[in-house]
């Protein structure tokens, strides 16, 4: 029974392990994002006889020549090519926030914090960007302790939380191991109790990451991207206006039809604006 607890635990740890190199690249912690774009090459691929690395050191530079206009093209096109990342929806977030197009940056931001909620660089960004936006909704009162779940949730990615989950299960399954098996009563006692504790985290990390997955795939939050619209009482253009949002505002879906959406906002109101005025993040 020693010998199958030994090897259950190093066949575990080898999961873990080799679980750990496939997702490193998609840690926030591999990396802390820049206040200017990186030099590092986004992809390797070639289309179109230009390579994505030459891309993407094109749009450093320019981005650190003072061309935001070309380095944002330059970014787009990679982003066309279906390789969007941490660094490059930062990277071009930065880019649309030289330029002042702030929509397009706090939609980058906060496409860049899905994939990275713990990345520090990323959050200040994005703060100063949603500070610099028109409209300063106020928001309603949320209770302490959701607020702070969602803090802890936010403290890695889904990727981590997963990561996290199955190592809080190995060590689960050794501690129960070492309750079925081991003489002395002391290191029952542990074992019995440690693998409670063991099952608890599991099922919070995994919860976690469970949430921050939803989060990822969440299409109901979305950006204005108009200078400034009109918020209508039904999906008409000849409704009544209700109130008015300006770019970079960000909006809750709650229902969609022919070409509009109903949408509410931080503070609790709600109202139809036009497909084409949101970005869904």
């Amino acid at each position: 029974m020693k010998r199958l607890l030994f090897i259950l635990i190093l066949t575990g740890l080898f999961a873990v392990t080799h679980a750990a190199e496939q997702t490193d690249s998609l840690s926030p912690e591999s990396a802390r994002m820049p206040e200017l774009p990186g030099t590092e090459a986004a992809a390797p691929a070639a289309v179109g006889g230009v390579s994505s690395d030459e891309l993407w050191n094109r749009a450093n530079t320019a981005y650190i020549n003072g061309d935001y206009h070309g380095a944002v093209e330059y970014y787009e096109e990679i982003l066309s090519r279906g390789l969007g990342s941490v660094k490059l929806y930062y990277n071009l977030a930065n880019s649309y926030f030289k330029e002042e197009r702030l929509g397009k940056a706090i939609l980058f931001y906060h496409r860049a914090l899905r994939m990275a909620p713990g990345n520090d660089d990323v959050r200040y960004n994005l703060q100063v960007a949603e500070a610099r936006a028109k409209d300063k909704i106020e928001l309603i009162p949320e209770f302490f302790l959701t607020k702070w779940m969602r803090d802890v949730r936010h403290t890695m990615s889904c990727t981590a939380w997963s990561l996290l989950s199955l190592v809080v299960l190995l060590c689960a399954l050794g501690l129960f191991l070492l309750y079925l098996l081991a003489s002395r009563l002391s290191l029952r006692k542990a074992g019995f109790y440690g693998t409670l504790v063991a099952v608890v985290l599991f099922v919070a990390s995994s919860w976690f990451a469970l949430g921050e997955r939803r989060e990822m795939l969440d299409d109901t939050q979305a950006v204005v991207m108009s200078t400034s619209t009109a918020v209508k009482s039904s999906p008409d253009k000849s409704a009544t206006d209700l109130f008015v949002l300006h770019e970079g505002t960000l909006v809750e879906i709650s229902d969609r039809l022919d070409g509009w959406c109903e949408v509410t906002i931080a503070d609790g109101k709600k109202g139809w604006l036009e497909s084409k005025t949101i970005e869904t993040i």
